[in-house]
């Protein structure tokens, strides 16, 4: 039997406004007609025990739904996930714990748990109960994965609770109020909490989060479950310019400068940005936009850094349409969608997240991207669902788990191919791209700079599906056939 805890009553609606100082919260607090809760701590920032729902999170990957066991409990049903995860909370909070009650209902070789500090959906700090019978404080960012320290667990399937405190560079575990481990961690210093599964299905329940006593505490604040809450309530001071939601940009009659191309080994400067546009709904594009090296960032609906795979794009390609000359900041949710055949001309990804661009075309389509680059991809950078050919030449990517990846389990499959030339790949990196073998996906790569890794696997071949499966993983290297490329086309830094 599960108990509640004695920081939060367990059936309190939840939601707070944080990060807008004490002015601002306290407007925000009158518009958004909330009222303080006296039966909650003044210091939680957030608890949900998933009475009214799970709207407070943002998921990618696996099948989350709230369902009952006794209570109201979030549960991730999909055991095959290679990594599950849902986000909520601020990027902003900094020293924190948090608190889950977690039960495992199928580990295989994977592991459920809570995580802090999570700056993108595979980078974090987190406590999980692993198939090994343990609970090991992790820190884990992309494909790497360091302990920090674990403990025996008993009774691995019943509920236990969980909890991860970060203070500084200090990150400490606890199990069942005991201490697991603690350790020093370098990621980033600030991020959301998470919930996560690998290879496992689990049951989460009664989370909560409570500040250091050592920073200021924002009043813990209720909304009204019938009240809206703005996701513009908080915006930063800098960024006072805003796209027009349903501008639709017109062809240019300007040259198309030609990127000059890098040199293998080597990686341009990143431009700096000459403006800040603010995109709160997604930006259409037919014929050309040249963005004169603005950078564009999600807000409002498109602002709140989920990590979610059906979220939408900051902008949307027609067929045959042009962008060019644009930054994507943070939050840049799901990126750049071509419908079509489309040109991506010096287009820099401050921080992906998701994806950097989706190619949907049809089985004629050509994709080019020309220059530009992409960081902070926890998953993927491209993302290839439609038909077609992808280019992909000139362009620098680095902190990412792949460049590309032809779609593994998309109801609908196509024969794709991508073309992969003077990249330079900086680690950390898992591999440079995937494709399906069994529907004839080809991968063609020269000229590619690998930096910070002695090996990398550069082609990665998939047996596909169109049911949502995880795809099987079935071979990697260079097979003349699929995988293009020799090993003269590949130089390790």
């Amino acid at each position: 039997m599960r108990h509640a805890m004695p920081s939060a009553n367990p059936r309190r609606r939840r939601r707070l406004v944080t990060g807008l100082g004490a002015a601002g919260a306290a407007g925000a607090v009158t518009a958004l007609v909330a009222v303080l809760v006296p039966s909650a701590s003044a210091s939680t920032l957030f608890s949900d025990d998933f009475e009214s729902g799970a709207n407070s999170w943002s998921k990618s990957g696996g099948t989350w739904s709230v369902v009952s066991d006794g209570s109201k409990v979030y549960k991730q049903a999909k055991a095959e996930s290679e990594l599950a995860r849902v986000f909520a909370g601020e990027t902003s909070w900094t020293d924190y714990s948090v608190e889950a009650k977690v039960k495992p209902l199928s580990l295989g070789t994977g592991l459920a748990g809570v995580a802090a500090r999570a700056s993108g959906s595979s980078t974090m700090y987190r406590l999980a109960l692993t198939s090994a019978g343990r609970a090991e404080l992790q820190a884990v960012k992309g494909s790497t994965v360091t302990a920090l320290g674990s403990a025996a667990v008993a009774n691995l399937t019943s509920w236990h609770t969980l909890k991860v405190d970060v203070s500084g560079s200090t990150i400490t575990g606890y199990l069942d109020g005991v201490k697991v481990a603690s350790g020093a961690g370098a990621l980033a210093g600030s991020g959301r909490i998470a919930l996560v599964t690998s290879y496992a299905s689990a049951e989460f329940d009664d989370v909560s989060v409570t500040p250091s006593t050592s920073v200021p505490v924002s009043p813990s604040v209720s909304v009204s479950p019938t009240a809206s809450v703005s996701p513009t309530a908080s915006a930063s001071p800098t960024k006072t310019a805003s796209a027009t939601p349903t501008a639709t940009a017109t062809p240019t009659k300007t040259a198309t400068p030609t990127p000059t191309p890098t040199a293998t080994g080597s990686a341009t400067a990143w431009p700096a940005a000459t403006g800040e546009k603010a995109v709160t709904a997604t930006i259409a594009v037919s014929g050309t936009l040249d963005g004169g090296n603005v950078r564009y960032f999600g807000s409002g609906a498109l602002g709140d850094d989920s990590q979610d795979e059906g979220q939408d794009p900051l902008f949307k390609l027609a067929d045959g349409a042009v962008l060019k000359n644009v930054i994507l900041g943070a939050p840049a949710a799901d990126g750049v969608h071509c419908s079509g055949s489309c040109t991506l001309i010096n287009v820099w990804w401050e921080n992906v997240g998701e994806d950097a661009a989706t190619f949907k075309g049809g089985t004629s389509a050509t994709y080019t991207v020309d220059g530009g680059g992409a960081k902070g991809a926890d998953d993927k950078v491209f993302q290839h669902n439609g038909g077609g050919t992808l280019t992909i030449k000139n362009f620098q990517v680095s902190d990412f788990g792949k460049l590309y990846r032809s779609c593994g389990n998309c109801s609908t499959q196509h024969k794709r191919a991508v073309v992969v030339q003077n990249v330079v790949a900086t680690a950390p990196a898992s591999s440079l791209v995937g494709i399906n073998q069994n529907y004839g996906d080809t991968a063609t790569l020269s000229k590619i700079t690998v930096v910070g890794k002695k090996s990398l696997d550069i082609c990665v071949r998939f047996t596909g599906n169109d049911s949502g499966k995880e795809p099987t993983k079935i071979g990697t290297g260079p097979d003349g056939t699929y995988c293009k490329y020799t090993e003269s086309d590949i130089t390790f830094q």
